[in-house]
C-alpha cells in the first residue's frame, strides 16, 4: 500500500489517536499535525519526533494527500473556510471531516479550492489519545463522499487496520443515531444499575467492577451468536413472578425504564417465550409504558 502525506486539524483524543495508529502501522511517508496552542501536546507523536506540529494553520505540502478536519462538528465550517483560504488543494488531495452527522456540504470552501471532498467517521469511542490506538484493528468506519475521496479513504481505513462502510448522504441522520444509541446510550443504563446495586446494598466501589465482566460477557456472546439469540434472564424465559418482583422493588421513577427496555427484550424474544408468559408479560410492562409502544414479536 502506497503511504500517504497526511495533515490533522486539531491535536484533540481522536486527531492524535488516529495520526498514532497512521503512524505505528506505516501507513503515512509525513503526518503534519495543525493546532491552536503554540506548544504541541505532550504526546508521542511530538514527543518522540513523529510528527511535525504547526501553531495555526499554513499551505498544505504540495504532496499532501488526505486534510482530517479532526475537530468538533460546530467548527467544522469555520475550519473548512479557513484552511480553504490557504489557497489551492495539492494534486489530488482529499479533505475529510470526521462528523457522523454532517454533510459533506460543510467542506465546499476546500471544493472550491480543488479538494475532493469526503466525511470520514471512525466508529470507536476514544477516552485518551494513546490507549486507544490498540482499539483501531478490525473496528469500522463510515465513509461518505465523492470517487476520489472515497478512494483515498480506503486507503486510509487499510492503513489503520479497520472495515470501511458507506453510508448514503440523506440517511447519515439515522446512522449518527444509531451509533449514539449503541455507545452513548449505555452510559445511563450503567448508571442506573449501579444506583441499583447501591440500593440493594453493594459499594459504590464493588458495584460498577461487578458489573463491568456481566457487561462484556454479554457483548462477547452478542458477537458469537448475534442479538436475538443473545437475550437471556427472566424476561426471554418468560419468568413473569421475577419480573413482577423486580417492578415492585423499584422506585417508581425506575420501572417504566425497566417496564420500557423489557418491552424491547420481549419483542426480540417473542417467538420463543410461551404464548401465555408473553402475553401476561406485555400486560405487566404496559402498565408502565406508554399505550402504542408495545410489540410482543406475536
Amino acid at each position: 500500500m502506497t503511504a500517504l502525506a497526511v495533515t490533522i486539524v486539531g491535536p484533540g483524543r481522536m486527531g492524535l489517536a488516529l495520526g498514532a495508529v497512521l503512524m505505528q502501522a506505516d501507513a503515512v511517508a509525513s503526518l503534519t499535525v495543525f493546532g491552536r496552542r503554540p506548544e504541541p501536546p505532550a504526546h508521542p507523536l511530538f514527543t518522540q519526533g513523529h510528527a511535525r506540529y504547526v501553531f495555526g494553520v499554513e499551505p498544505l505540502d504540495p504532496d499532501t494527500s488526505a486534510l482530517l478536519l479532526a475537530v468538533p462538528d460546530g467548527v467544522v465550517p469555520e475550519m473548512a473556510f479557513m484552511m480553504g483560504a490557504q489557497g489551492r488543494a495539492p494534486g489530488g488531495c482529499a479533505a475529510f471531516h470526521l462528523s457522523g452527522v454532517l454533510p459533506t456540504d460543510v467542506l465546499a470552501p476546500l471544493h472550491e479550492q480543488g479538494y475532493e471532498v469526503g466525511s470520514f467517521h471512525p466508529l470507536l469511542a476514544v477516552s485518551h489519545p494513546v490507549s486507544a490506538v490498540d482499539r483501531f484493528a478490525g473496528s469500522y468506519v463510515a465513509v461518505v463522499g465523492s470517487p476520489e475521496a472515497t478512494s483515498v479513504a480506503r486507503m486510509l481505513v487499510a492503513g489503520i487496520g479497520c472495515r470501511m462502510i458507506t453510508v448514503p448522504a440523506g440517511r447519515r441522520p439515522l446512522y449518527h443515531a444509531a451509533t449514539v444509541m449503541a455507545s452513548s446510550y449505555l452510559l445511563p443504563l450503567l448508571d442506573l444499575s449501579v444506583r441499583l446495586m447501591e440500593r440493594a446494598g453493594v459499594s459504590r466501589e464493588d458495584a460498577l467492577p461487578a458489573l463491568l465482566p456481566l457487561v462484556r460477557s454479554t457483548l462477547a456472546t452478542i458477537e458469537e451468536r448475534g442479538i436475538a439469540p443473545s437475550a437471556q434472564g427472566p424476561i426471554a424465559g418468560g419468568d413473569v413472578e421475577t419480573v413482577a418482583l423486580h417492578l415492585r422493588a423499584l422506585e417508581p421513577e425506575d420501572r417504566r425504564t425497566y417496564a420500557l427496555f423489557g418491552a424491547e427484550i420481549l419483542r426480540l424474544a417473542g417467538p420463543e417465550i410461551d404464548s401465555d408468559a408473553r402475553s401476561e408479560l406485555a400486560d405487566l410492562f404496559g402498565r408502565y409504558v406508554e399505550p402504542g409502544t408495545m410489540e410482543t414479536g406475536q
